[in-house]
């Protein structure tokens, strides 16, 4: 319902989640790739009201609903995403180890798209690494803090 519903509202569907003893869905959308502007609180009222009205006519069974922008650390789920997002930091959590770690950190230099599979390749303070799309568990960006004087 959401990938039908989000998308020609004209907003990117981040990802979802539903707790089912407290009722509660969270849905984390974004402004599509080349927008300008970030997700506003006017942009989570209008998807927020669209859902209700969705839920209600198709009978979903919800207590609250929760929909916000993905944060600063946002997740990468589709490799569309590591595309979009080239350039920038991000940490990965993998499947299994590689290596002898599971976690891995630095900017995503690339993604090669290939018969054999998909593979992100990042550089990493150990130097560039390329991890099997599928091996992937989690994927965030890492925030870019920038500090500011004040006089």
């Amino acid at each position: 319902m959401l990938e039908k519903t989000v998308p020609p509202m004209g907003y990117e569907l981040v990802d979802w989640e539903i707790q089912a003893r407290s009722g509660l869905v969270r849905v984390f959308i974004d402004k599509p790739p080349g927008a300008r502007a970030t997700v506003s609180v006017e942009d989570c009222a209008r998807v927020s009201n669209q859902l209700t009205h969705l839920f209600t006519v198709e009978n979903f069974d919800y207590e609250r609903l929760e929909v916000s922008s993905p944060g600063l650390d946002r997740p990468l789920k589709k490799l569309a995403d590591y595309e979009r997002f080239a350039g920038e930091e991000v940490q990965l959590n993998l499947h299994e180890m590689t290596d002898g770690a599971r976690r891995w950190k630095g900017r995503i230099k690339e993604v090669r798209r290939g018969t054999d599979g998909d593979v992100v390749v990042l550089e990493t303070a150990a130097g560039t690494r390329e991890f099997p799309f599928a091996a992937i568990d989690k994927a965030r960006l890492v925030p870019k803090i920038e500090w500011r004087k004040t006089k």
